[in-house]
This record gives structure tokens, sequence and C-alpha cells, in this order.
């Protein structure tokens, strides 16, 4: 779960609003800054820890050893002074050389200083050790825009984020029977984590006096250095006289193998960080957030924050965000499966089903499917109410307004993040171009209207004619999608009759659910197969729109593989929702798909068990495959590369390797960033959210995998990937209107599942319109006597077509041949006037349910726009702040302008002294 300010206090660098139309005028006058700020390194443990870039080294003044230890284990060049700040890999024998020396050369060009070692273990595999001098550090800040501390705040420090005071005040009740300090982060280990607390503004090397710089070598920390130079490697031709630019492609052809900021150390000490401290922030970072013993505690989210960049720790405040709001969802999910339970002896349908041991039910399928009394499908009935009962309703209801109150608050929960970690209004100021879209589009320039400066430009009609052929390939792979499942619908038809007529009793008579268990793990399979086709194909429409900024092509890569994938994982779910057994014709005149396949027909208990199988099985096997994906699969490779690396060392086991061999030993993040990490959570949103009413228990084994998630992300980052390249972002992109329209979606789709998939509203007719309570206006127990045999009609079965006759005559139910049957539906009986012709229940039925939709989706949205409309975006505390900020700022510049007119006045009438001494 993320961190309350209770245990964390969030940095507090604040970006400087705008409010003067001459900002160089604020700049000149400012006086010199009284109250230093703090460092970065001040988050880890006093007396073992100093304050300086060298995270791993030991404070001289408590007698240890100088950072000479650290600087012998790899994080450093061979002088000991300039710090390793990226890593380059190649191999000597990859026949790229041409393009690398390019490359390096105009990599000196730039400023950067290069160092290159051999590996250990292989000699063929070199690394380049690049190291950003002061220098080129102040120059490309200022072209970036990095925004730097300049001036400490004087104002108070903000109040304690009042939810998650309230939650650690109820928790602290129940010590006795939770573990030691649930939630709350251990002051022990973290006795200080305030950030800097000051203004900051874009760094200008021309007012660098007005900065705070203690230290050159500790004013951009490692993680901004780092971004530093990946932002320089993007932008470096590796052609001479071509217009090839960038170190991803370099990467793409083979040049290097590999290219990474290192990680700050070992993620472990033979030593307790209690008594002594963290080693480093990555060492920090394991023992108070990836290891398994802290599951119940908050997320460091400053540290997180600090060592991987902004946009990663995004994605776990979100992730722990939106673990914390599944506790209410989860809980009162398992209030309607548990009252479902306890009211199931009183439900009077099961009983009914269980005791109809007369009524004789139509086969299910052609020929080989038997009669089977509706006795038999007890365990089923029983089943169903336990997911579909009274509370179902109130149910979709609550999740559907949960939807909206997750996604208002994490807005607000957003804005205090955005504004404690100096991301408002960061787009605008610092949003690049990619590299891919200069080289493409350097012939056509045109004035950028907020810069005024030129900047490659993408004509109106290529722009259109690349989204019309990408539209074009994205309706291509849904139609595959679709494909894919009619493939489904198929296989189901024709294997239901194969289990009916298979040779074990177990499956035989029980041939439905056999066919929807192996239709739903063949669909789990094609789901993963197809995947890998999907993501090769949005790359290819994506790379084919030239996407103008970074932001641009992640939003556009998402998008598709979303829709991709969303269709590709719920397509099935919304056949089996809405058009299993709707479209199936009546015994003696079946629908058959291509004239020769009769389509299925749900269970007798009715479709809702198919729709739970589907469901359970599909959310189940996801998040265990994507958890050992995202987690078994690293620790092998990871495993394998070290046993490799022990048999190649041979009697040298206990060579001491430096930090960028093991790095390089380590999984590199995913080409797509957080991409499958943000996928796989939104997915799941999905399932907990579109066909909740289906499902309860969704959003309790949504929330026990998260719980687990969020561990296994932060051991993965930590202990199985090189360290990922700090990243800037001040929300979660595109992924919050996605969350939206899953919202909207999920209301649709529970209207539909609750009046047309379960039985709720045919019961609610019988019971208020022919039931033994009809016209009284009671709904109880009572009212159902008798519901079951009305919803069930009579057939001939002299009357079966020949291809849909069963072998068997029914006989060995009675000692006699069966005259007639029953199935469900709304249907007069074979000897009346319209023989087989729907009945008045059916057209009230018919007209229940959709009035059900109409006034469930109206009363749902009109309550999900309420409450958006009373949660304001930004808390008041936070827009006090922000003003404040403002107001400040104005006072500010105002005494900065005052004391520089009076210098002004006093220099004039110095110099009109000097000149009236002058006069004779």
């Amino acid at each position: 779960m993320e961190a309350s300010s209770s245990g964390v206090t969030n940095g507090r660098t604040k970006i400087l609003h705008p409010v003067a139309k001459d900002v160089n005028i604020f700049f000149d006058e400012l006086e010199a800054v009284n109250s230093p700020c703090k460092d970065d390194d001040s988050l880890l443990h006093p007396g073992n820890l100093t304050s300086t870039s060298d995270d791993t080294s030991r404070l001289e003044a408590v007698g240890e050893v100088a950072p000479e230890k650290s600087r012998s284990n790899g994080l450093y060049f061979r002088d000991g002074k300039c710090r390793i700040d990226y890593i380059l890999v190649y191999r000597k024998t990859n026949p790229q050389t041409e393009k690398r020396e390019v490359f390096e050369r105009n990599i000196r060009a730039e400023g950067l200083q290069m160092e290159k070692e051999s590996s250990v273990i292989n000699s063929d595999i070199i690394f380049v050790k690049l190291h950003a001098p002061w220098e080129v550090l102040g120059r490309y800040a200022e072209v970036m825009n990095v925004r730097m501390p300049f001036r400490r705040k004087i104002y108070y420090l903000p109040r304690r984020y009042k939810f998650m005071s309230r939650i650690d005040k109820q928790i602290s009740r129940f010590r006795g029977w939770l573990p030691r300090k649930p939630m709350r982060l251990d002051k022990e280990t973290l006795p200080d984590l305030e950030e800097n607390d000051c203004y900051t503004a874009p760094f200008s090397q021309q007012r660098i006096h007005h900065f705070i710089i203690h230290n050159k070598d500790t004013f951009f920390n490692n993680a901004t250095r780092s971004r530093i130079v990946h932002h320089i490697l993007q932008r470096i031709k590796y052609e001479e006289g071509k217009n090839k630019i960038g170190l991803n492609r370099l990467l793409t052809n083979g040049s290097y193998e590999a290219a990474f900021p290192l990680h700050e150390g070992s993620y472990r000490s033979k030593n307790s960080i209690r008594t002594h401290g963290a080693e480093n922030h990555r060492h920090l970072l394991y023992e108070c957030w990836a290891s398994w013993g802290v599951w119940y505690k908050y997320q460091p989210l400053d540290l997180i924050r600090r060592y991987f960049g902004e946009k990663i720790g995004l994605y776990f405040a979100w992730l722990g965000w939106y673990t914390g709001m599944l506790f209410p969802a989860a809980f009162i999910g398992l209030f309607v499966f548990l009252y479902g339970v306890t009211t199931l002896d009183h439900c009077q349908v099961s009983k009914e089903v269980c005791q109809a041991t007369d009524i004789i039910m139509c086969p299910v399928c052609d020929k080989y499917c038997p009669f089977m009394r509706l006795s038999d499908s007890c365990v089923y009935a029983k089943v169903t109410h336990l997911f579909d009962n009274g509370a179902t309703v109130f149910f979709a209801v609550f999740m559907a307004v949960w939807a909206t109150v997750f996604l208002e608050f994490w807005k607000r929960r957003r804005a205090v993040i955005a504004y404690d970690w100096d991301l408002i209004d960061w787009e605008e100021e610092e949003e690049e171009i990619r590299p891919q879209f200069e080289a493409k589009y350097s012939k056509k320039e045109r004035m950028n209207p907020i810069s005024g400066k030129p900047e490659p430009y993408q004509a109106f009609t290529d722009k259109c004619s690349r989204l019309v052929v990408s539209a074009s390939g994205i309706f291509f792979m849904i139609c595959v999608v679709i494909a894919a499942v009619f493939g489904i619908v198929i296989y189901r038809v024709v294997t239901v009759s194969t289990f009916a007529a298979f040779k074990w009793a177990l499956i035989r008579n029980n041939s439905q659910v056999a066919t929807t268990g192996t239709a739903v793990c063949i669909n789990f399979c094609i789901i993963m197969l197809l995947n890998v086709l999907y993501e090769k194909v949005a790359l290819l429409l994506t790379n084919l729109e030239q996407p103008r900024t970074e932001s641009e092509w992640e939003n556009s890569f998402t998008l598709k593989m979303f829709l991709f994938q969303f269709v590709n994982l719920n397509s099935s779910t919304f056949y089996i929702a809405f058009f299993l057994g709707r479209f199936t014709g009546h015994p003696g005149a079946y629908l058959r798909l291509i004239n020769r396949w009769r389509l299925e027909e749900c269970h007798p208990s009715g479709c809702l068990i198919d729709l739970c199988m589907q469901m359970g099985i599909i959310m189940v096997l996801k998040q265990t495959w994507n958890n050992f994906m995202e987690l078994g699969y690293p620790l092998i490779q990871n495993w394998w590369t070290r046993r490799k690396v022990r048999q190649e060392q041979g009697t040298q086991r206990k060579t001491s390797f430096p930090q960028w061999e093991r790095d390089y030993n380590l999984q590199p993040m995913n080409a797509y960033g957080l991409f499958d990490e943000y996928l796989e959570m939104i997915l799941q949103f999905g399932f907990t959210t579109i066909f909740v009413a289906a499902f309860p228990l969704a959003p309790l084994l949504a929330l026990l995998n998260n719980i687990i998630e969020i561990r296994l992300d932060a051991y993965k980052f930590v202990t199985q990937w090189r360290r990922p390249l700090a990243s800037r972002a001040k929300d979660i992109g595109i992924w919050y209107g996605i969350l939206e329209g899953i919202g909207i979606l999920s209301v649709i789709t529970n209207a539909f599942v609750i009046a047309i998939t379960s039985d709720f509203i045919p019961r609610l007719v019988y019971a208020y319109k022919y039931g033994p309570c009809a016209g009284q206006g009671e709904a109880g127990q009572k009212c159902m006597v008798g519901y079951v045999n009305a919803s069930l009609s009579v057939f001939l079965i002299s009357d079966f077509e020949n291809r849909s006759e069963p072998t068997s005559d029914g006989s060995e139910f009675s000692g006699t041949p069966l005259k007639y049957c029953r199935y469900r539906d709304y249907r007069d009986p074979p000897h009346s006037l319209v023989p087989y012709g729907y009945t008045l229940q059916f057209w009230h039925v018919l007209a229940a349910r959709l009035a059900f939709i109409i006034v469930f989706e109206h009363l749902v949205f009109c309550i999900k726009h309420l409450i958006s409309y009373l949660i304001p975006d930004l808390p008041k505390d936070l827009r006090d702040r922000m003003r404040r900020e403002k107001y400040l700022i104005q006072e500010m510049m105002y005494e900065a302008e005052l004391e520089r007119l009076q210098k002004e006045r006093k220099e004039r009438k110095k110099n009109g002294k000097a000149h009236h001494n002058e006069w004779p």
C-alpha cells in the first residue's frame, strides 16, 4: 500500500509559478539564501553514510573507512574521482565497429568522459563507462529545464494526510493480533525522510549563484545525472554525413548489447540495518520495501521516486492506492457471497430444483446427450445462488460507485504527489521531441508557437494517411480476435456432443461443465499466443504513425495494446454473458451454425454458472501466469547466468565482480517500460468491475493478488532487474482515461448481466405478477413457490427433428418411453392454438428487463456524476498551500524589485554627488 505522511513526509520541492511578466528581474535581484536545504542523501541512516554521491561510503567522523571501498567496487573510474553515470556494453567481435567509433568520438566531442574495461568473465565483452563533468551537466540541465532548489521556503509545512492518519489510529487499536507496526514504516530505519523544502526553478548557468550548491558532485543526484547522459546519447550521430542519431538505434542494430545506469551497490548486507544503517539506497529499498517481511507496511514512495524516478514512483503510488481501495470492495463482495451461503437453505428456487425429480429436461445437444432430471443440476443451482442472490444488484451499484470514488480520490492523491514531487506543469516545460521524429522530418520545420524556435514538422496529410493505415491495422487485428472467439464457439458446439458420448461416466454426465472448462483453458492459451503477435503489430503501427514526443508514442502504443488485449481477454466472456443460450431456438426448431451444428444451450440451472467459471479460471490463470513471468522468469534467467559464470570461473569463484559486471548479468527492464505492469492491473480492474455482478469474489481475488504483486514488483525492480533510467511523469498518462472508460462500460455490462444473464428479473416478475403473492406487493421466498415450474416450457418429444432426436427414449426414468420433456423458455404448450409461441409472461419479463437496464444505468450514472461533482480534484489544504506559495512569490518579487530600485536610486545619488564635487 502507499505511504502515509505519518510514516513518510513527502518531498516538498514546489514549482515556481510564472506569475511575473519578467522572471529575469526576480532572479537578478534575489538575495543570498540564508537557510540551506538538505542534500538528497539525507535520507540515509545518519552517522553511517556521507551526503555525497557515493551512497555506499561511511562517514569519516565515525571512524569508518572513507569512500575507498566503494571507489574500488565498480562505481567510479580508475582514478576514484569520476562517478560512473552510464554504462554501454558491446562485443569486440561485433561488426558494427565503424558506427561505434563514430558514436564514441561524438560522445567525447560533447564533453563526456569515457573509460573502457574488459569483462572479468568474458574478454570479448567491453564495458564503456561514461561520466558527465560539471560543465556538461550544467549545460544540458539548462537545455532540459531540470528544476533545482534555489531558496528555502518560509511557510508552514503541510498537514498530514487525514485519511491515512485515521486508518493508523484505527489499526493501532488491534496491535495485539496484527503484525508489529502494521502499515507504518519503521522510524528506526528511516529516521528522517524530509527532502528539500525549497522553491525550485529551471537550472540556469547564468544565474548559478542563486541555486543552493554545497558540492558540485552532489548537486545533481545520481538519477538526474543518468537522465542527462541518456538525453545526450539519444541525440548523438553515429554516421558521418547522415542524419542517423540515437543510442536506441545502435541498440536495435546490435552495435551495443546493453545500456543502463548502475545500481548503487549490493542490496544485501552482513550487518543489520537497525544497528548499522543502510549500505546504500538500494539496500535501504530492499529492507523497507522489497523484503517480504514488510508486506503489511506502507510503501516508501519518496525512496522509490528518488532511486527510480517519478514515473516508476507514480506507478507504485497508484498501485498502492488501488490496492488500498480494494479493501472495501473485497469486503462487500465477500459479504454478498456469504449472504448467499447463509440464505442457501432458505432459497425456494434451489429447493424446487433439488426436489424436481419428476421434471425431465430435454437433451442439450443432438443425438448423444441424454434426457436428465432437473434435480441432477441441484449442485449448480446452489452454486448459482451464491453469486446470484438478493444482494447482487446492490453490489453492482456499489462497484459502479466505487470505481468513481476510486478515480476521483486518485486525482486528489495524484495532485498532492505532483505538488510534493515538483511535477505540476512539468509536461509543458520539459516535453521533448523523439529523436526518430527529428530524423524523419528534419527537412521540414516550422516555428513552435510556444517556444518560438524552429522544430521538425509533420504535414497534416502525411499524419492522416498514417493514422488511416494504423486504424485499418487495428480493425484487422480485432477481426482476428473475433475469428478466434468464433473458433472457440465452434469448439464448444462440437465437443459438447463428443463429451456426451464419452466412455467415462464422470465426463459423460457433466458434458457441459467439461466443455466449458476445456474451452476456457484453450481460450487462455489462444490469448497468450495472440498477445505475442499483437505486441509486434502494435509496435509496427505505432512506429508507422511517427508520434512527435515520447509521451505521444507511449499513449499511441498503449491504446493499441490495450484494445487488442482487452478484446482478446474479454471477447469470450462477453459471448458467454450475452450470447450463450440466447439464440438457440427451441426443441424442434433449433438454430444452427452453418446449418449443421446446433448452437450451445445454457445449463438447466442457468447461464450464470458458465460466466462464473469463465471469470474465475481466466482471472486465476492470468494472474498466476503474470506473476510467474514477472518474477519466476527473471529468477530462472539470473540463476542460469550465475551458473554459467561459476562454470567459466572454475576455481576463481571468490573473484569480486565490479558493479557494472553484476548489473550486466541482471535482466533488463521491459522494452516498453511500465506498460506490462500497468496493463496487467488495468485488465484486472476491468475484471473487477465489468462483470462483477456475476462474480462478487473478483475484488477479493484482485486484493490478494495485489498484496503479492506490490512486493513482487518491488523485489523484481530492486534485485532482479538492471536499474531503469529515472524518467519523469506527472500522472499515469493515458491509463487514467482508460480507467474512466472501463468505469462507464462496467455500468452498462453489469446492468445487462443482471437483466439478461441472471434470473433476477424473471424471479421479480414472477413474484409480483404470477406467484402466490401476485398483487400483494410482497417478494419474499414464499412468493417464489412454483417459480421453477413456471419458468419451464413443455415439448412433445415426437416433434424432434431427425438429426436432433436423442438415441435414448427416456424409458430409464419411468419404465416407459417419455412423451414430454421440459426446457427453459416461456412458450405455449404443443397443443395450444399457436404451438411453441411466446407466452404473455415472456413479454412481461422482456419489458421488465429493458426497464431495469434503463433505470439502472440512469440511476448509477447520476450517482457517479454527482460524486464526481462533489469531490474536488484538489484537496483544500493543497489549494491553500498553492495560493500561499503564489502570494509569497509575489511578495518576494515585489521586494526584489523594490531593492533594485533603491540600489539604482542610491547609485544615481552617489554619481550625482561625485559629479557635483568634480564641478569647478
